[in-house]
């Protein structure tokens, strides 16, 4: 639901209110938030297999999503909120990317041990 929004707001609202550059960075946002919700609910169908791995993986991937993509939203309305603090989230984007992919390697870890 949250990434629909974030497409619908980035359509309709921030079109001619960010830059080019800035609204790539919205859209890359929503894209990678969009791929690991997906992955998520793949996740939720494995309920039934018991295995730290999974949960680590849904884990990750929700903290992933959060300061990846969430620090990405608000590095690209930076112009519009007017936060002079805004850069230094910068370095939070990295982090929240190296948590989608220890969260791949978890769902690959436990696709080799309940293989």
């Amino acid at each position: 639901m949250l990434a629909v929004i974030a497409v619908d707001i980035g359509a309709h609202s921030l079109q001619g209110n960010l830059s080019a550059r800035n609204l790539e960075v919205w859209r890359t946002a929503v894209q990678y938030q969009f791929y690991h919700v997906f992955a998520m609910l793949f996740l939720a169908t494995l309920g039934r297999i018991k295995s730290n791995f999974i949960s680590a993986s849904y884990y990750l991937f929700t903290f992933g999503i959060v300061l990846f993509s969430g620090s990405l939203y608000l590095l690209a309305c930076r112009g519009l909120l007017n936060w002079g603090w805004l850069p230094i989230i910068g370095p939070v984007t990295p982090i929240g990317g190296l948590l989608f992919i220890i969260g791949w390697l978890m769902l690959g870890l436990a696709a080799f041990r309940t293989k």
